[in-house]
């Protein structure tokens, strides 16, 4: 048996996972995804959460030591938004906590999606992540890359946003490598966020371990399930591994996941706080070299 803390002895707070930091603002690698907060199934499909458990699941996160929180303008369902959410269970907003959002795609009022944002369109969807948070300024704004073959333009009016003093650091999502070194050639690059999990690799996350920049996935948990929820497709390697440790699946999926390098950022989202304490408490489950050859055997899979 590994020496992983009991799940169910104590209370484990994000700390447990350590600490990286998005330029210069330190954070516990074990973080909040905003995404599912507004209800059970991604944006405005499925059911809308409840209002008062989704503030209190958001303040519960807070309680247990998560201090950064990845969200988005355009994470809304037909009756909550994250932001507003966000905003009401946590202003006035602790020290130390990072807020991070996501800009390109974007959505109407209807819920349908638009098409990409073009360069002069992105202070606006700065200004509406300000105004939702109730902020003067974000921390840490992703250039989400919606099949642009090139990013210079879209990354250098955010780079124009973050001398105007409205945006602290910047990163970019759903890029290849090349993307990476185009945006690095304008402006520094704290985070990377891509889509990663056990059955799903990126060559990325390698280059921005070699820079020491921080590597954010998303679909972590969800696996080839992506937008859809937590898959419940586990191989055997994942279940043997979960009881061996007395957890379950998808938190062995987060625990392999914060295996992969230091500068690796896990951001679960939930609406239930059961849940939340879960995910939380992955961040403290040690993987045995001989555990971790085998789910890396899964993942080589997936190349």
């Amino acid at each position: 048996m590994c020496e992983t803390p009991s799940m169910t002895s104590e209370t484990i707070t994000a700390d447990a996972a350590g600490t990286w930091k998005l330029g210069d603002l330190p954070v516990n690698r074990l973080g909040y995804g905003a995404m599912r907060v507004t209800g059970s199934a991604a944006f405005h499909h499925g059911t809308p959460s409840d209002r008062r458990q989704a503030i209190a699941v958001l303040r519960r996160a807070i309680e247990l030591g998560v201090n950064h929180i990845d969200t988005a303008a355009f994470y809304f369902s037909a009756l909550r938004s994250a932001n507003e959410l966000i905003n009401t269970a946590l202003a006035p907003y602790a020290d130390g906590l990072v807020i991070a959002a996501k800009v390109g795609p974007f959505r109407d009022w209807t819920g349908e999606w638009g098409t990409s944002a073009r360069p002069e369109d992105l202070r606006g969807h700065v200004e509406e992540n300000l105004r939702q948070l109730g902020r003067d300024h974000l921390d840490l704004v992703y250039l989400r890359r919606m099949r642009q073959d090139s990013i210079t333009e879209h990354f250098g009016a955010l780079a124009e946003l973050r001398e105007a003093g409205l945006i602290r650091h910047l990163g970019i999502s759903g890029v290849e490598p090349r993307h990476l070194a185009e945006a690095q050639a304008i402006a520094p690059v704290v985070s990377v966020q891509n889509r990663y999990a056990l059955d799903h690799p990126d060559e990325l996350l390698r280059i921005c371990g070699e820079q020491g920049i921080a590597y954010v996935p998303f679909y972590a948990v969800a696996g080839n399930a992506g937008a859809h929820g937590a898959t419940a497709d586990h191989d055997a390697e994942v279940l043997a591994v979960a009881r061996a440790h007395g957890a379950s699946p998808a938190q062995i999926r987060i625990a392999w996941t914060l295996h992969q390098g230091p500068h690796l950022l896990a951001i679960p989202g939930t609406g239930n706080p059961d849940h939340l304490t879960e995910n939380v408490a992955a961040g403290a489950i040690r993987l045995t070299e001989d555990e971790l050859t085998r789910l890396n055997s899964l993942h080589a899979q997936g190349d």
